[in-house]
């Protein structure tokens, strides 16, 4: 009877040992798979403005790139940028700059800066991702978010998104 107690703890140990690690492995890929997920961006809800005014998307899509006006020559550079796609160019300290033939540069309050970082789990700049039209004013992440070493290397970055 003894012998049989034992087999029966045996395996009810090697059972919860796997249904630990199930559950860790389980926690570990949904974490995994929300911070993966592609986001959402609504243009009503989520105010920018093109020096004084609100910017309204016209095109489908876009490349995003969230930039520090701090840092060196970025505004310049991403004036001069050459690329097929129209560049939203959203600054961390809102800095109003002159747009460009391919460049939007848009600024927002504090509170919408913030959001737009949490949502899209912004932690370096400059940053780029695209987005696309889904419907009306709403825009879907079409890109995972990459970080750019320097704006020279913008156009290159795009071709390899």
């Amino acid at each position: 009877m003894s012998v049989r107690g034992k087999s029966l703890f045996s395996l009810s140990t090697l059972l919860a040992s796997f249904f630990g690690a199930a559950m860790i492995a389980a926690a570990f890929a949904y974490f995994n798979y929300k911070f993966s997920e592609y986001k959402f961006i609504d243009f009503r809800e989520w105010i920018f403005y093109e020096k004084s005014d609100i910017f309204t998307p016209t095109h489908d899509k876009y490349i995003v790139v969230f930039y520090s006006s701090k840092e060196k020559n970025t505004a310049q550079l991403l004036s001069n940028t050459d690329i097929n796609l129209p560049i939203l160019a959203i600054d961390y300290y809102n800095e109003v700059f002159e747009n460009s033939k391919n460049t939007t540069f848009l600024r927002s309050g504090t509170k919408n800066s913030l959001s737009f970082i949490q949502r899209f789990n912004i932690y370096e700049s400059p940053s780029i991702f695209f987005i696309k039209k889904s419907k009306d004013s709403l825009y879907k992440q079409d890109s995972m978010i990459r970080k750019l070493d320097n704006l020279k290397e913008l156009a290159s970055k795009v071709k390899s998104l």
